[in-house]
């Protein structure tokens, strides 16, 4: 069993970090530079463009940030952390990773890992399904070199335990969020940093992500507190509470902020307790369960702007962000993680998710 974590300051670098990757440095490393210690992969286009978004009755504060195109090969939020989790994977390697059967999480570390010549294991069990999740599980298993599929999360844990003790294999764990896949998150908020500095957005009052397992919103937040930024980050919760809470976010922000300070020699700011909250209104009972408020905004967006929202994640997240900046009426930012491109080019329709 091998681990995908960094071994420290000093670390060989992977040869899936491209020369290119020192010479023009991402805003993370820009702000600390010891972190090019640690390996990355070159998965993603960055940065990945902002958009004002118009037409929505009562609301001309609406932002989106495109984290769907933050790659032409497969886009969406899990690609940034999956450059730092792959960053030691290589040809011939083992990838082994876990979440549920219309787990985005899996089919962007299944694609991505074969383009580091590496094949993906994956644990899976049963959820509510919708149609872009089932679509997601098709393609999830002609992606995996091997997958398992049990009855719930309980009933996986057996075999992912037999797996990491008999496989030789690069753990990833649920959703990317440990750490070091939180890093790229980090990145993203001080990429959004720049992109401010550049008047490309005014500087958003909230953002507002979709929560599930929360590297994300952890990252986003830590960011936020590196560059000084009063943005609120807003976790639209899409799972059980036990495990999408404003306590973990603020945990494994806590965890990537100590691992900056391994490298960097001083911790970073730490992310305040109020800079986090959670919307829990539009979970609907149980993960990848639509909820009819996401599925009209899904609808708006779709007709407005011809995107597919996934019913799992980004249109619960949009909705929030809808009404957010409704009530509000400052500047809100809309975290878009869902890239439903290939889904488009196979003919999915799925209306209102």
């Amino acid at each position: 069993m091998t681990d995908s974590g960094p071994q420290g300051p000093g670390a060989p670098e992977s040869p899936a970090v491209a020369p290119s990757d020192r010479d023009e440095p991402i805003p993370l490393v820009r702000r600390f530079p010891a972190l090019a210690a640690i390996p990355r992969s070159r998965l993603a286009r960055f940065p990945t463009p902002v958009e004002h978004l118009e037409g929505f009755r009562d609301v001309d504060s609406l932002w989106v940030k495109h984290e769907d195109l933050s790659s032409d090969v497969l886009g969406g939020n899990k690609v940034r952390s999956l450059e730092f989790l792959l960053g030691r994977v290589g040809q011939g390697d083992t990838v082994l990773t876990l979440g549920g059967v219309g787990s985005t999480h899996i089919l962007a570390t299944a694609v991505h890992a074969a383009r580091l010549g590496a094949k993906t294991i994956a644990v899976r069990w049963h959820h509510d399904m919708h149609p872009s999740a089932h679509e997601v599980a098709e393609r999830t298993v002609a992606e995996c070199a091997e997958v398992i599929t049990a009855s719930n999360v309980v009933t996986a844990i057996p075999p992912l335990i037999r797996l990491r003790l008999t496989r030789q294999a690069h753990y990833i764990p649920l959703g990317g969020s440990n750490p070091l896949g939180t890093l790229g998150h980090v990145n993203a908020a001080l990429e959004l940093a720049d992109q401010i500095e550049a008047g490309e957005l005014p500087p958003p009052a909230r953002l507002v992500v979709p929560l599930g397992s929360g590297g994300t919103a952890a990252g986003l937040a830590l960011g936020f507190a590196i560059a000084g930024m009063d943005t609120i980050v807003v976790g639209a919760r899409v799972g059980p509470r036990i495990g999408a809470n404003r306590w973990r976010v603020l945990r494994l922000a806590e965890r990537t902020r100590q691992l900056i300070g391994r490298y960097a020699g001083n911790p970073p700011a730490p992310v305040r307790g109020d800079r986090v909250a959670v919307s829990h209104d539009l979970y609907a009972g149980a993960y990848a369960r639509p909820h009819p408020t996401a599925e009209h905004a899904a609808i708006l967006v779709d007709e407005l702007r011809g995107w597919r929202l996934d019913a799992t994640y980004s249109a619960k997240a949009f909705a929030v962000a809808l009404d957010m900046a409704s009530r509000h009426g400052t500047p809100t930012l809309f975290w878009m993680t869902f890239d439903a491109r290939w889904m488009k080019s196979l003919g999915v329709e799925e209306p209102g998710s």
